[in-house]
């Protein structure tokens, strides 16, 4: 299974590289394999490292809660077998 993760772009490095946030952690990514232009403010989909795709804000948001939702499910019920896994 394959996982993209949202993040804001931060700033441009240079034209292969950006610095991004993710939920608040600070990673420098690769532009390398993204198709077209991105710039600081928009929002990526990032995976092993790389931006693969530019998504929309309300997009961006709905996912990074969707997975705060499953962490906190997986914290109330450490007990329970995981449906996630």
């Amino acid at each position: 299974m394959c996982l993209a993760v949202p993040a804001k772009v931060l700033e441009l490095r240079d034209d292969q590289m950006a610095l991004v946030d993710i939920s608040g952690t600070q990673r420098e990514i690769s532009l390398m394999v993204l198709d077209g232009d991105v710039a600081a403010g928009e929002y990526v989909l990032i995976h092993v490292g790389y931006a693969i795709e530019k998504i929309d804000e309300e997009e961006a948001e709905r996912t990074l809660e969707l997975f705060a939702q499953m962490a906190e499910y997986n914290e109330a019920t450490p007990d329970e077998e995981d449906p996630f896994a």
